[in-house]
């Protein structure tokens, strides 16, 4: 599947406007960079860094703490929902440096 980066809580490694190619039902390791539902809003996906598998599911952290608008397991605790690991950003080819 394609996902579309909103927001900048995966600052740097990840913009707002990146595309990224998820690949579903595969597993997941600590450090990889995943997408879930959030949890209360499952219609919405986030995409954040698994930091570690407890027995209620998934932590997941954002990569820029300090994003206005973060919203990561330190506000909603472990997630179960895991849709799948992010394979490779694809979009844009090459970014511009500011």
């Amino acid at each position: 599947m394609r996902v579309r980066v909103e927001g900048d809580s995966m600052r740097p490694g990840l913009v707002p406007g990146d595309w990224l190619l998820v690949r579903r039902n595969v597993p997941v390791r600590p450090g990889d960079v995943v997408v879930a539902r959030l949890p209360g809003e499952p219609e919405r996906l986030i995409v954040k860094r698994a930091q570690w598998r407890g027995a209620d599911g998934w932590w997941l952290e954002s990569d820029n703490q300090r994003a206005s608008g973060r919203r990561d397991s330190w506000d909603f605790g472990p997630v179960h929902d895991i849709v799948g690991r992010v394979v490779l950003r694809y979009w844009p080819l090459v970014r511009r440096r500011r």
